[in-house]
């Protein structure tokens, strides 16, 4: 039995003739209360039990202590929370809180914890594609998972059908860690990478898709497009959709999907000599009225473009013809909308918005950890990208319960400081686990806000 040592008391500057002292010696106490609400929220959707059926358990019950179930829900509460290492897990695997993902306090065995620790989430990252090997008892479906991000957001959507729904599409660079399978090095970026695909409607994932760093950007588009379209017809029949993405996807096999599916794309264009060349006339009359006003304007034309041997046919251009100080500044636009649609609605109100998609990508990487792609192997990169996306659906079902509140635009990492990361003893007795919770913390009313959205 390891020796108990008294703890350690740290001595500060006096208040009032006190004595200012600390120690750990504060008991069962989380920093992260607000875990609950996650757990919660995993449970309204069934998440992690869902998560789980994408992968396959070929351990030996007798000698397993935690589900995959349970092993799912803790890494995907872990990125919400901010903890991306599993070396992370040794210690959070103690916390009363987090222990509640496994519906337990205490294991089963006496020389386990509640919950698992770096070396068994790491078996399950490196979890092969398809059927468990010799060496690995756990294996995974990664369509199955990709597919589970579009059908969570279809069950997001409550009350009557949608009328339209855009799909931005995106990819970034995700910086590699060392020599891991995939990573290349990539000229616009200027360093190693990996290259994810994104598909998103609003903030919510819809696709997110590891690809080595030398790959197009448009590769693989087609393929997650058709199973996201598939989906969201079967569920909605009727529903406009709109693809929307920069000039990586004008691509002929882009184009010619959405046309054959009856799907508008809102596409950039890169610019070069001869789209410069059809709009001289508007070019230099916006440099005139700029220089005489001493100030940007902006002009706009549409014209039917084809280029000369990649795409099939002539598509509706919209070009915008803007000078500022000093020099034009044209911007182009693919689209398959109606000319009934103004150019200026276009590119302005329809095209522009298309920079949601990446303050999405950047919550992902900066807020849940979507860069932290340490691995060796590609499907265990891939999976972590998912874990990541899946823990920004947590977060979505947490600000759409906080609609018309100081947080309802709230990204991950404040929702993280002011609503998760809540001090709190814990008490467990036969009956009942107490979590008593910090009585001044600022965010009272949004969590009781949160907890009264789930069903009872």
């Amino acid at each position: 039995m390891p020796t108990q040592r008294k703890p350690v008391s740290f001595a500060f500057q006096g208040c009032q003739g006190r004595k200012v002292t600390a120690a750990f010696n504060g008991g069962t106490i989380t920093s992260h209360a607000g875990a609950l609400l996650l757990r919660e929220s995993g449970r309204v959707m069934d998440l992690f039990d869902r998560v789980a059926a994408c992968f396959t358990d070929h351990r030996d019950p007798g000698l397993t202590e935690h589900s995959v179930s349970t092993m799912v829900a803790q890494r995907i509460v872990a990125l919400a929370l901010g903890f991306e290492d599993l070396n992370d897990h040794d210690h959070l695997r103690h916390d009363p809180v987090l222990g509640l993902l496994g519906d337990k306090t205490v294991a089963t065995r006496k020389d386990c914890a509640a919950l698992a620790g770096k070396s068994t989430l790491n078996r399950l990252e490196h979890a092969p594609e398809g059927e468990p090997g010799r060496y690995h008892r756990i294996g995974h479906d990664p369509r199955a998972m990709q597919a589970l991000l579009t059908d969570l957001f279809i069950e997001s959507k409550a009350g009557p059908p949608p009328s339209r729904l855009v799909l931005d599409i995106d990819c970034t660079d995700d910086r590699t860690h060392g020599r891991q399978e995939g990573r290349f090095f990539h000229g616009y970026y200027g360093h190693y990478c990996f290259l994810p695909l994104y598909v998103f409607c609003g903030h919510h994932p819809l696709a997110a898709v590891l690809r080595p760093g030398n790959t197009d950007p448009a590769r693989g588009t087609v393929e997650e497009l058709e199973r996201i379209v598939t989906q969201l017809r079967r569920r909605w029949p009727d529903v406009e959709l709109l693809v929307r993405a920069d000039s990586a996807y004008a691509r002929e096999e882009i184009m010619a999907f959405c046309e054959a599916r009856d799907i508008h794309y809102v596409l950039g264009l890169a610019k070069n000599d001869r789209l410069r060349r059809r709009i001289a006339p508007e070019l230099l009359a916006a440099k005139v009225e700029s220089e005489g006003r001493r100030r940007p304007v902006r002009l706009y034309a549409e014209f039917d473009h084809a280029t000369r041997t990649s795409w099939s046919r002539a598509r509706r251009v919209i070009a915008k013809c803007e000078h500022i100080p000093g020099k034009s500044n044209p911007r182009f636009v693919v689209t398959s909308l109606p000319e009934t649609i103004a150019p200026r609605t276009v590119y302005e109100r329809i095209y522009c918005p298309r920079g949601n998609a990446e303050n999405a990508i950047k919550e992902q990487q900066l807020d849940l950890f979507a860069g932290r792609t340490s691995a060796t192997p590609m499907a265990a990169n891939q999976l972590r990208l998912v874990f990541s996306a899946l823990a920004s659906v947590l977060m979505i079902r947490l600000r759409a319960a906080l609609a018309h509140t100081r947080l309802a635009r709230a990204t991950a990492g404040s929702l993280r400081l002011k609503l998760l990361g809540i001090g709190a003893r814990v008490s467990v007795s036969v009956r009942r686990v107490a979590v008593a919770m910090d009585a001044n913390h600022p965010f009272r009313a949004e969590f009781a806000r949160v907890h009264a959205s789930f069903p009872t």
